[in-house]
């Protein structure tokens, strides 16, 4: 995962899909600051790591033909940071060479997670339904493949819209969508209004970034906030101790839109404040989420994506929810995922979150054994984590 050197933002970087090599592709025209919880009002800092080395979670990974330990399982994928937190507590903290627990880390699609809670929050303020008509709060997108779909549509990525995630392609839709941000030139909603129909909203699954910056267009809308004054106050609940920041396609005052798709870059601890919110939609006791929500969001949106009913060319370890990725049909185990092996695990049971950050090729071997990895290991760490906290505690 790159980073955003602090202060400053000159270093925050898009992965660039373009690029093999892995180094990142600048996306330095826009950003908007995130600012950190005030310590006066809500800030709420996390307590120290019980550990920070890798060798003292005993956890075996199997996967790749072979059982890994966890120091070789953190190597192997590239990993960047990992944090696990279980009911509040951090169990560990540890950080590659050169990261720190002050750098801002891109989550990517991870950021469509953190989308999610604020469309939860609409939601459960009686701003919008999950069945409202897009078009009822964007009518935009009247002439376009949106104008038969409702909000659960988008938010599970059902829309039946005629897109291609392919980053691969620099002609693709994808990458002209993360061409506004990567310029900062503006018009991405432009791009929106032009996408045609495909399938019968309802009736398939595409992954689809420009469904997520569709959601968050009619979420500002019922709502009046837009992505950042929302995400800030999010923020300030959550307790969040760091600012973190989120691409625009152009300046703010002028109308630039936020990536809520993938743009938000945060600390590895502010991040996993996002999957301690989804454990069950309370922060120290505050509700934020509906529990409905909650649930709805953790579990498979439709008997086609469940696990394993995926196209293969993304998991076949994890079903698809609201902008969430549920690994069981209970919503038990549910994670958010981002390119290149960034992750919010969270075993909503035992109050177990895992962060992962990573920065591995982007190339399609590299990058299914990986995922496929890091889908195995991610519940496993979770539950030595969860037991060996456990053990800390009747010891204590």
């Amino acid at each position: 995962m790159t980073r955003a050197q602090s202060p400053g933002l000159g270093g925050l970087s898009f992965v660039n899909p373009q690029d093999p090599g892995g180094s990142g592709a600048g996306i330095g025209r826009t950003y908007a600051e995130i600012p950190a919880a005030r310590p006066a009002v809500r800030a709420t800092p996390l307590p120290r790591a019980v550990t920070t080395s890798l060798d003292d979670l005993v956890v075996e990974i199997d996967g790749a033909g072979r059982r890994q330990a966890l120091a070789d399982f953190v190597s192997s994928t590239a990993s960047t940071s990992l944090v696990v937190l279980v009911g509040g507590e951090v169990f560990l903290e540890w950080y590659v060479d050169g990261v720190g627990g002050d750098d801002l880390l891109l989550g990517a699609s991870v950021t469509k997670s953190a989308l999610a809670g604020l469309v939860g929050q609409a939601v459960l303020d009686g701003a919008m339904t999950l069945d409202d008509p897009v078009i009822d709060h964007v009518p935009e997108l009247a002439g376009s493949g949106y104008r038969s779909v409702t909000l659960r549509q988008v938010a599970s990525m059902t829309s039946g819209i005629d897109w291609v995630e392919d980053h691969r392609d620099p002609e693709s839709q994808a990458s002209r969508l993360l061409g506004c941000f990567a310029d900062g030139v503006g018009g991405s909603r432009d791009l929106l209004t032009g996408i045609a129909p495909h399938a019968a909203p309802g009736t398939r699954y595409a992954y689809c970034t420009a469904d997520s910056q569709v959601l968050d267009w009619a979420r500002e809308r019922a709502t009046g906030q837009r992505f950042t004054s929302a995400l800030t106050e999010l923020w300030t609940d959550l307790g969040c101790e760091h600012h973190a920041v989120v691409a625009l396609d152009g300046p703010e005052e002028s109308g630039g839109v936020a990536m809520a798709g993938g743009g938000l870059a945060a600390t590895a601890r502010d991040w996993a404040r996002i999957g301690m919110l989804q454990v069950d939609g309370t922060i120290s006791g505050v509700r934020l989420l509906g529990q409905d929500w909650v649930e709805e969001s953790s579990r498979p949106a439709a008997s086609f994506t469940a696990p394993g009913r995926l196209p293969s060319t993304l998991t076949t370890h994890a079903g698809f929810g609201l902008h969430w990725w549920p690994l069981d049909g209970s919503g038990r185990h549910v994670t958010a995922d981002g390119s290149r092996g960034q992750f919010v695990y969270v075993d909503r049971e035992t109050g177990t979150v895992v962060v992962k950050t990573s920065q591995w090729a982007y190339d399609e071997p590299t990058d299914r054994q990986c995922r496929d990895l890091s889908y195995l290991a991610l519940p496993r760490i979770a539950q030595a984590a969860a037991a060996a906290m456990g053990t800390a505690k009747g010891t204590s």
